[in-house]
């Protein structure tokens, strides 16, 4: 049996694609193939040779990463019920609502409705915003949350 450090070296770049193909995400498949190796390492005497040996670290990887999918799926959780729409309707909904915001955005007084869109729109830090109206970074952050309080209480109304 080789050593358990050529065996990292040689495979670990290989579990980790596969890994990465079945997940997506880089941190995730980071993660599962470090845990992967870990289980090898301690389940070694366990591997009898009848396939190859990045074949078992596969299987190890895959059991790993759909165990670990269960316990994420667990905590996500939040409703039984699942909606399921096209992207269409998505893209729909998603218009809809930027137009709702602009609706409201365009009723509310000055500054509020200055300071909203150049922080939103215009992506100014607070600090330029507050330069702007000759004060300082924490008013232009009250004024903006202020605003965006506004927009969100109106839509919420809206919506009953």
């Amino acid at each position: 049996m080789a050593d358990i450090e050529d065996i990292y070296l040689e495979y670990f770049d290989d579990v980790y694609k596969f890994v990465f193909s079945l997940c997506r995400s880089e941190d995730v498949a980071e993660e599962i193939t470090q845990e992967t190796f870990y289980k090898a390492i301690k389940n070694i005497e366990k591997f009898n040779g009848k396939c190859k040996l990045y074949v078992w670290l596969c299987q190890i990887a895959k059991n790993t990463y759909f165990s670990y999918s269960k316990k994420q799926k667990k905590f996500l959780q939040v409703d039984e019920k699942v909606f399921v729409t096209t992207n269409v309707e998505k893209d729909l909904l998603q218009k809809e609502t930027v137009w709702e915001i602009h609706r409201e955005l365009h009723n509310l007084k000055e500054p509020y409705k200055e300071v909203f869109t150049l922080r939103v729109f215009g992506e100014l830090s607070f600090s330029k915003i507050g330069e702007l109206f000759g004060k300082t970074d924490g008013w232009a952050r009250l004024i903006f949350y202020r605003a965006k309080e506004q927009i969100r209480r109106n839509l919420d109304e809206n919506s009953l």
